[in-house]
């Protein structure tokens, strides 16, 4: 199982969570790439942090949206979105082959990562960005999302993600950052419900059905508080029952 984190979120003088701290426990960064968070400073040290830990570089693309943190939608037309997203892309690529590593996978963020689970127009002109970056690179998202489906069909190979610390529907989705309880905050209760879902491939919803989960890659987020202390009650939670931890499959570590 690999577990992965938001990083380099700051921006300027402003500096969001733990890096160093999280990039002690988990196997894969995902690193924002200056659109809704980041900038080119931040993102080589990110970079540079990873590759000296050995954790794969993911690339945490998103909306152009740093006022809201790239949490809003935007209604981008799909020729625009492909730009942007190679655009994030190439500056990530060149700070992490500066730092001795490469970009290993895809990972949409928060508004862009929720509006390609059904949006169509917006999830091909995302598959269209990384198949002319790199055919061969993985992505990464959640299960059922239909730009998944399409960067199969694309021949993008296709890694499934759960969420450590966000409350589900019975759909499988994400519960809205908006409403009470979407985000979780006990250390404990997380690292629990990380077990059942690397172990029997199921989470609990907020109506107290299972919805079953395919899952390669579990995200704790970086901005969360206390995130370090829920990684590393995550990583020992997976360890003592047995999981395996590492990069996901076909992620690429070394340049």
């Amino acid at each position: 199982m690999d577990l992965n984190a938001d990083l380099g979120e700051g921006f300027g003088r402003w500096a969001l969570g733990d890096d160093a701290g999280l990039l002690e426990v988990v196997t894969s960064a995902n690193v924002a790439c200056g659109f809704h968070a980041g900038d080119p400073l931040i993102m080589r040290r990110t970079c540079e942090l990873a590759a000296a830990r050995g954790v794969a570089v993911g690339a945490h693309v998103g909306y152009r949206d740093l006022a809201g943190f790239g949490r809003r939608f935007v209604d981008v037309e799909p020729a625009v979105l492909t730009a942007d997203v190679l655009y994030q892309l190439g500056g990530l690529d060149a700070c992490a082959r500066a730092a001795g590593t490469r970009i290993a996978y895809v990972k949409p963020h928060g508004a862009l990562y929720n509006a390609l689970v059904t949006h169509e127009a917006q999830a091909d002109a995302v598959v269209d960005a990384v198949r002319a970056f790199d055919p061969g690179l993985p992505v990464l998202g959640l299960p059922g999302a239909v730009w998944l489906k399409r960067a199969e069909v694309a021949g993008l190979p296709v890694r499934f993600e759960a969420f450590a610390d966000r409350a589900y529907t019975a759909l499988g989705t994400l519960v809205d950052r908006r409403r009470p309880g979407a985000v979780l905050h006990s250390a404990a209760e997380i690292a629990e419900r990380c077990v059942e879902i690397a172990l029997d491939g199921r989470v609990r919803s907020v109506d107290g059905h299972f919805v079953r989960l395919r899952v390669d890659s579990i995200c704790v987020h970086g901005d969360t508080p206390g995130a370090v202390a829920i990684a590393r009650a995550v990583r020992d939670a997976l360890t003592a029952a047995g999981v395996p931890l590492a990069a996901m499959r076909g992620a690429r570590v070394d340049a």
